[in-house]
């Protein structure tokens, strides 16, 4: 059966993203400085084809966004200008800081006599190519965490990939990547340089669900953080950053990945037994490019048993909804504010005084109009136990609806399930004070 047509990308004036070769960006913006530097902020949308995050950029096209990315990369014009970067240069040695399984050895050690080249990766296909970087300006917002303020422009450098390296797995409108991780030439660190925003390496991230409108990123802020209410289209009464608990936050050498240390999971309240340092092995990994929280075997099963038990009612299991397997008929779902009143997941988190829980709006799934499946998935091609592979991987999903704030000065992770009156989607984006 022929896939029905996807939506032409929407337009979003306030954020175009120009990648141009670096002779033009003498013409094209001057030198800009400010006193009082704030944090920059940047739309975020939903592909509903493909479930990845985006940010707009030129005439409607976007970059997939990847927490686990550590470049900045889009495809060029033919005639595109490579900057005049050594091989030798501080920045060709941040561009090769992550390779990509695909991308092959590193350029340490070798002769090193040419311009420097990168190696960007299409974050759900894992191809790599080589690419020449460039420099480029982003245009973008400053915010006060209530609205826009004043358009800015972002120096960055970036690569420019082929266009093969695009693939049909990504949003029709995608150019490009744009890498949230902790490496030098991802955004978060690019944004920092140019704007020498007070909080360089923090960043609030508050994923939309699809169809629901645009959430957003924040970056070189701790906040403060304000979303409308759905009913008076009014600024909620707080600050959502003072909402926010907080859990470790990890990396790992030659690894860009996010991960939170977890002791344990709960279930309905109670703890569920898993094998001796299953959690341990492999960590809870924070990723983007998935659409669904993902766990290894060892995990899984202990968790949607305990969740398939906790139902209120035994006789709700239905049919299985690929990719789920655990599915039920929502009409005997009993409804409440936080979603269908099923059993809360939690992790638990190092030192057990904190949890991340996911109510039912984040643990569940409409499928079609009788059905709705836990969205948890088993991992495929993982053996249980595997200390090389997450022992779980939450996906883009359960991250909706939360403002996370990413703080690598600070090595935590804070997380606040957005109040129920509003949502991602309700960051006021018409323009404040200039």
């Amino acid at each position: 059966m022929q896939a029905p047509p996807r939506k032409m990308p929407r337009r979003n004036p306030l954020l175009p993203l120009f990648l141009l070769p670096i002779s033009a960006l003498v013409l094209a913006w001057p030198a800009s400085c400010t006193a009082d530097p704030v944090p920059v902020l940047f739309p975020v949308a939903k592909d509903p084809a493909t479930s990845l995050y985006t940010i707009p950029v030129r005439d409607g096209a976007s970059h997939v966004i990847d927490l686990a990315g550590p470049l900045l990369w889009s495809t060029c014009d033919d005639d595109h200008l490579p900057a005049n970067i050594s091989c030798r240069d501080r920045l060709c040695k941040l561009a090769n800081a992550y390779r990509a399984p695909s991308c092959g050895g590193g350029v340490a050690g070798h002769p090193c006599s040419k311009r420097c080249k990168a190696y960007p990766y299409n974050p759900v296909t894992g191809r790599c190519a080589a690419a020449d970087l460039v420099h480029t300006r982003l245009v973008a917002n400053t915010t006060d965490g209530r609205n826009p303020l004043s358009q800015v422009p972002v120096r960055a450098v970036a690569a420019c990939a082929p266009r093969t390296l695009l693939d049909h797995r990504l949003p029709r409108d995608a150019t490009g990547v744009a890498g949230l991780s902790a490496a030098g030439l991802a955004l978060p660190a690019q944004v920092a340089t140019s704007q020498r925003v007070a909080n360089a390496n923090a960043f609030l991230l508050c994923l939309p669900r699809s169809g629901s409108g645009d959430g957003v990123a924040v970056f070189g802020g701790r906040g403060p953080f304000f979303l409308k209410l759905f009913v008076t289209g009014e600024p909620s009464s707080g600050d959502l950053t003072r909402t926010l608990q907080f859990a470790p936050l990890r990396s790992r050498p030659g690894n860009p990945l996010y991960y939170v240390p977890v002791s344990g999971v709960a279930v309905g309240r109670a703890p569920v037994p898993l094998p001796p340092r299953a959690l341990a092995a492999g960590g809870v990994v924070l990723c983007t490019r998935v659409p669904y929280t993902a766990l290894r075997p060892d995990v899984y099963r202990p968790v949607v048993e305990a969740f398939d038990r906790g139902l209120v009612r035994s006789d709700m299991r239905v049919a299985a909804v690929p990719p789920f397997e655990f599915c039920y008929n929502r009409t005997l779902l009993p409804p409440t504010r936080l979603g269908y009143g099923v059993p809360e997941i939690a992790l638990l988190l190092e030192g057990g005084k904190q949890e991340w829980t996911f109510v039912g709006s984040s643990s569940m799934v409409d499928v079609d109009a009788r059905t709705a499946c836990l969205a948890l998935l088993e991992m495929k091609g993982v053996k249980a136990g595997d200390p090389s592979a997450a022992a779980v991987v939450v996906g883009g999903f359960q991250m909706e609806d939360h403002l996370l704030q990413f703080d690598l000065d600070k090595k935590q992770l804070g997380f606040a399930r957005v109040p129920i009156p509003s949502a991602c989607s309700n960051f006021n984006f018409t323009r404040g004070r200039q």
